[in-house]
């Protein structure tokens, strides 16, 4: 599991939070979803989870142990990391770059060539077709998933998932939430996933953690936010697009 306690991030040395007092708990083989607007403090938290970001306050445990006692090349080798901008190196292959981890930890270049092959299989890309090709040659659909390969080629217990999807058209997008949710059910990774968008948290979330302004508003699963909204906050996010359905039925 993953565990924040207390946690605080100051960029300012004190002046201002990213994130203030945020405890939460991830537990084993669930989808938390971090939800909340852009400047919440949904980033910040993930990369404090990884160490890409050092907290200034508070414990973070992963896997029961304090990440701040952990060596970091270590701790993000066990650590999964999928984000909007991809970040594929574009003089690799779509094959290297999904062996690139594994190279890295010494793996022999057959056994990481055919789990990288195994991977773009389970990913809706047939190796024969994308293991040769370069990042240029792939639609943003297609680049997104190698990307999700690549933060899965170590078998990593912890899956973290920064706008993934945020970058791709509606139909992309959509096509790439299914899959995410088939691949929860094969995998039984533990994710933590971030996105902005209402819906998608509600479809792929096992609980929801709705952030504003740096500060958790509520936590709970989708059933618990709809039916009791701890804050007016909350009550106020989640009525917004009931009523641009109901405006745009009407309107049809």
């Amino acid at each position: 599991m993953i565990q924040l306690k207390q946690v605080s991030k100051s960029f300012d040395e004190g002046c201002t939070y990213a994130v203030k007092d945020l405890s939460l708990r991830v537990n084993t083989g669930e989808t938390l979803v971090l939800l909340g607007s852009s400047g919440c403090g949904k980033t910040t938290t993930l990369k404090m989870i990884n160490r890409l970001i050092e907290p200034t306050e508070g414990c973070i445990e992963v896997g029961g142990e304090d990440i701040l006692k952990q060596d970091p090349v270590v701790l993000r080798r066990r650590i999964g990391y999928v984000f909007q901008g991809i970040g594929l190196f574009p003089h690799m292959t779509v094959e290297q770059n999904v062996g690139l981890v594994p190279q890295i930890s010494g793996e022999p270049i057959e056994k990481r060539n055919a789990n990288a092959h195994q991977l773009l299989e389970m990913v809706g890309l047939h190796p024969e077709t994308f293991a040769n090709r370069f990042p240029a040659e792939l639609s943003g659909g297609q680049q997104q998933r190698v990307g999700v390969a690549r933060a899965l080629a170590a078998d990593p217990d912890y899956l973290l998932m920064d706008e993934p999807f945020g970058a791709l058209d509606a139909l992309s997008r959509e096509l790439l939430q299914q899959e995410l949710l088939d691949l929860k059910k094969k995998l039984e990774k533990t994710i933590v996933f971030v996105t902005h968008d209402i819906f998608e948290a509600l479809l792929l979330s096992d609980r929801i953690a709705i952030l504003h302004q740096g500060r958790l508003e509520q936590v709970g699963t989708k059933k618990d936010i709809l039916s009791a909204p701890a804050t007016p906050f909350v009550k106020d996010l989640f009525s917004k697009p009931a009523r641009q359905l109901a405006d745009f039925q009407e309107m049809t």
